[in-house]
C-alpha cells in the first residue's frame, strides 16, 4: 500500500540574497511519524530559492521512502505554492530551473499544495536556520533521528484505524466523489450569562466573553494548534480557516484562536445561535414560569417557538444551509466553525443523521472540540464530540 506521506518545507536567507539554508520534514500522515528531517545549506542564494531547494530535496527524499507515495506538501511560501500548483507563473530562471525539476520528480503523482501560516512550519524553519547555522548539510531518517518518546512511540489510538482520504469504517458505503472537509467545531468561552446559567439566544443580549471565557478561548487556540502536527489532532490536516457566528462571544473567541494561528475569521450570519424571543435573558424556571404551556409545548417540538423567537424546524434549515454554504467555500481544507450550541449540534446532527433528539442529547460544553470529516453530503465521519481535555486546568 502506498504511503501517505506530509512535506512541511522552508527556506532562509540571510541577506536575501546571501547566506541561506533550506529545511524539511516528511511525515507518516497515518501515524504522525517524522520519517525524514533534512537541512541543507546552500550558501548564497534568494529567500525563494531556498523554499524552492528544501521542496525539491524533501520530493527526492519522500519518492525514495515509496515511489508510489501520496503526497500533500505545506509551506508558508504562498509564491512557491501557488507557482508548483500552477496558479501563478514562475519568472525568476533559478525559480523556473527549480521548478522544473520538482515537475518531472512528480509526473505522474497526485500531489496537494496547502498554504500554512508560518507558525505552523516551525520544524522546517528551524532545519533552515540550522543549516545557515552550522553551514552544513544533513539528512536524518527515523532511525537515526533524535526525536522524543512521543514520536518514537507507536501512532496515537486516534490515528490507528485513520483513513485519509475516505471514510475509514470498512462498512462505509463506496462511491464517494466530493472532496473531504473537516469541520473543527467549537463553542465559544464562558460569559456572564453562561455563568449565571441564563438563556443566550441569537437575538437578545449580545456579552462578551467573561475573564473565564477568555481563559478557555486562549486554552482551546493552543489545542487548535496542534492540528497536524502532534498529539491526538497530528492525523488530521492543519486549520486553514476559522468561521464563526457574528456574535460577541463567538468573535472573541475566534480571535483568539486566529491570532494563534495566523488567521483571520469570517462571519457568516447563519451561525448565529436560536433565537429565544422573550425568553431571552432568563433562567429556564423564569422562562417556564412566564409561560407555562407554551415551554411544555416547546419542549421536543420541532414546529412550536419560543414567544417571538425560532422554530427547530426554520433553525435547522438554516444550519444546514450554512453548513452547504462552508462545504462549498472550503474543499480539501480543516477549517474552525466556532457557534454556539444548537449550531454545533445541528452539524453534529446532520453528520449522524439523526432525528430531532440530536438537537438535545450531545453535551455541547464552552470551548470544548467537536469534530467532523464530511464529505459534501455524500457521506460522514465524526471523528470527536465534546471534547474538553484542554480545559481540565
Amino acid at each position: 500500500m502506498a504511503l501517505n506521506l506530509v512535506i512541511e518545507a522552508d527556506g532562509g536567507s540571510r541577506g536575501n540574497p546571501g547566506v541561506s539554508g533550506s529545511g524539511a520534514v516528511i511525515i507518516n500522515r497515518n501515524s504522525g511519524e517524522i520519517l525524514v528531517e533534512i537541512s541543507e545549506y546552500i550558501g548564497h542564494a534568494t529567500n525563494n530559492v531556498a523554499e524552492y531547494r528544501a521542496l525539491l530535496a524533501a520530493v527526492r527524499e519522500a519518492l525514495q521512502l515509496d515511489r508510489e507515495c501520496h503526497l500533500e506538501v505545506r509551506m508558508d511560501s504562498k509564491l512557491v505554492i501557488e507557482q508548483m500548483s500552477g496558479a501563478w507563473k514562475i519568472k525568476h530562471p533559478d525559480m523556473q530551473a527549480l521548478a522544473i525539476e520538482v515537475h518531472g520528480l512528480l509526473a505522474g503523482h497526485s500531489v496537494r499544495w496547502t498554504w500554512i501560516p508560518r507558525e505552523q512550519n516551525s520544524r522546517a524553519d528551524a532545519l533552515a536556520n540550522k543549516a545557515m547555522d552550522s553551514k552544513r548539510t544533513e539528512i536524518l531518517h527515523a532511525s537515526s533521528l533524535a526525536i522524543s518518546d512521543a514520536q518514537a512511540a507507536a501512532p496515537v489510538a486516534s490515528s490507528v484505524e485513520f483513513n485519509a482520504e475516505l471514510p475509514s469504517s470498512v462498512r462505509a458505503p463506496g462511491g464517494v466523489t466530493k472532496p473531504l472537509t473537516t469541520i473543527v467545531l467549537v463553542r465559544h468561552g464562558r460569559t456572564m450569562l453562561t455563568e449565571s446559567k441564563r438563556i443566550s439566544g441569537g437575538d437578545g443580549d449580545d456579552p462578551e466573553l467573561s475573564v473565564a471565557g477568555e481563559r478557555d478561548a486562549a486554552a482551546v487556540a493552543d489545542e487548535l494548534a496542534q492540528f497536524g502536527k502532534s498529539g491526538v489532532w497530528g492525523h488530521l490536516g492543519p486549520i486553514t480557516a476559522i468561521v464563526t457566528s457574528p456574535m460577541a462571544r463567538t468573535r472573541g473567541t475566534a480571535e483568539a484562536i486566529g491570532r494563534k494561528l495566523g488567521l483571520d475569521p469570517m462571519v457568516h450570519e447563519g451561525l448565529r445561535e436560536i433565537s429565544f424571543g422573550t425568553w431571552d435573558g432568563l433562567t429556564n424556571d423564569e422562562a417556564r414560569a412566564v409561560d407555562p404551556a407554551v415551554w411544555e409545548s416547546w419542549r421536543g417540538s420541532w414546529d412550536v417557538p419560543p414567544p417571538n423567537g425560532e422554530s427547530l424546524k426554520a433553525f435547522d434549515n438554516r444550519i444546514r444551509a450554512a453548513k452547504n454554504q462552508i462545504l462549498e467555500r472550503f474543499p480539501n481544507q480543516t477549517v474552525v466553525v466556532v457557534a454556539h450550541v444548537l449550531p454545533i449540534r445541528g452539524f453534529l446532527r446532520a453528520a449522524f443523521n439523526a432525528g430531532i433528539e440530536g438537537y438535545w442529547r450531545p453535551q455541547v460544553s464552552p470551548c470544548s472540540i467537536s469534530v467532523l470529516r464530511l464529505w459534501a453530503n455524500e457521506a460522514a465521519e465524526v471523528v470527536a464530540v465534546n471534547a474538553t481535555h484542554h480545559l481540565a486546568q
